[in-house]
């Protein structure tokens, strides 16, 4: 177990592609982290480079006090998870969670010992004999998380472990790695471009784009306190509706405008805008689908329906408003039922002020903080767009050094059936 510490970590490609850019983060010891973003904007380069398969451009990075630039891989005390199980299909379960002590020379009582409490904590002791091709996806996955375990590092490295999951065992493997996280103490950062997994899964979410850190926060705090456009589009699902609004500062009091709606800020919320000096402007208006009610009275937003969707607790009913596309989560109660909204009827909508984000219409930042959010990188249109590294899938069986992996198979290929 140990903290970990990036201290304006950059990678750059070829000297032009930026693909991560002065990352600062300071990782607690035992703290469950998560990265999240789209593709390309860093997270796996990120990852890789604390795990030492990707050399660093600039910065540097600590685990446990110790500075690692240099370190090799197999020296960091780390474990790594990958997308693709990595599992070698000759090996029994117990011989794949086994191979890297011994390895280590560990005596075989030790080996023995350790393999079977790490796959009762995993709940796969009934498939120690068996090999991989007789496993499913989420029992290959658990083989290999097991194979990390057992080794007691003092960081825990996951890329994206369920994305090669169907909806349901990525559901089930959630769960599983949260109890994980509860009986293995340790430190754990775990990348994932899927926003649900950073919600449930992380003691702290860093949330990603084009190569630079957009926000650092607990779950609550970035999705009810977005930094910017871009982490208020990007949590939440449905995603959030943004609108062309106008915002009234009156007497130190705080009003939104709306398309026939004008819908007064709570006191918290005037009190931080009042606190940054913000004048009234024209804004871009953030509004979660499940804070929108739909209401017969005057002071409201008019739209039409496009379509509604029965989601079983809640319908989704899209409409056009404002002249945007717009999603209303309503939801229902354990007998209600619904009829869908026939396309084009009218309806009206209104929201509390106390669930309404301001954004400045220019630069996308939340108004109602100081803090700075990293700029993009100058020219970013004209130049080659950040590139995450080749695929794992491509890169682990020649990485004989990744953390995690047997050490001796040096252009060895673990996925090449010897059968």
């Amino acid at each position: 177990m140990a903290n970990l510490s990036l201290r304006k970590v950059k990678k750059v490609y070829d000297n032009t592609v930026v693909a991560v850019q002065a990352f600062d983060l300071e990782i607690a010891d035992k703290e469950f982290i998560v990265l999240v973003g789209p593709s390309g904007c860093g997270k796996s380069t990120t990852l890789r480079m604390v795990a030492g398969l990707e050399e660093i451009t600039d910065g540097e990075i600590y685990i446990g006090g110790r500075k690692v630039n240099t370190v090799p891989p197999k020296d960091r005390d780390i474990a790594m998870v990958f997308q693709s199980y990595a599992l070698y299909p000759h090996m029994t379960v117990y011989d794949n969670i086994a191979y890297g002590l011994r390895l280590r020379k560990f005596p075989k009582r030790v080996i023995d010992q350790k393999v079977r409490e790490a796959a009762e904590i995993l709940d796969i002791t009934e498939l120690l004999k068996r090999k991989p091709k007789a496993l499913s996806g989420g029992q290959r996955q658990r083989v290999a998380i097991g194979r990390a375990i057992v080794r007691e590092p003092q960081v825990f490295l996951m890329d994206e472990p369920l994305s090669n999951l169907d909806a349901k065992l990525r559901n089930q493997m959630r769960s599983e790695i949260i109890k994980l996280r509860q009986k293995v103490n340790t430190t754990f950062i775990y990348v994932t471009h899927d926003q649900t997994e950073a919600m449930t899964l992380g003691d702290r979410i860093v949330i990603m784009k084009e190569g630079f850190v957009q926000q650092v926060g607990t779950p609550q705090e970035v999705f009810h306190h977005p930094s910017n456009l871009f982490v208020a589009g990007f949590i939440g699902t449905p995603q959030m509706n943004i609108f062309d609004a106008q915002l009234i500062s009156e007497e130190g009091r705080y009003f939104v405008e709306l398309g026939g709606a004008r819908v007064e800020l709570s006191p918290e919320k005037s009190a931080r805008l009042r606190a940054g000096e913000v004048e009234s402007q024209p804004v871009k208006l953030g509004l979660r689908p499940e804070h929108l009610m739909l209401t017969d009275q005057d002071n409201a937003v008019f739209a039409a329906v496009d379509v509604s969707e029965m989601m079983g607790s809640t319908v989704h009913i899209h409409v056009s408003a404002c002249g945007r596309d717009v999603v209303i989560v309503v939801p229902l109660g354990e007998e209600e039922e619904t009829e869908s909204l026939p396309m084009g009827q009218p309806v009206r909508f209104i929201f509390r002020g106390s669930a309404a984000h301001v954004f400045d219409a220019e630069t996308g930042h939340n108004l109602e903080y100081r803090r700075q959010v990293a700029e993009e990188t100058p020219g970013t249109e004209e130049t080659a767009a950040p590139v995450e590294p080749v695929s794992e899938e491509e890169e682990v069986p020649q990485a004989a050094e990744a953390p995690g992996l047997p050490e001796e198979l040096q252009g060895v290929d673990p996925f090449a059936d010897d059968e």
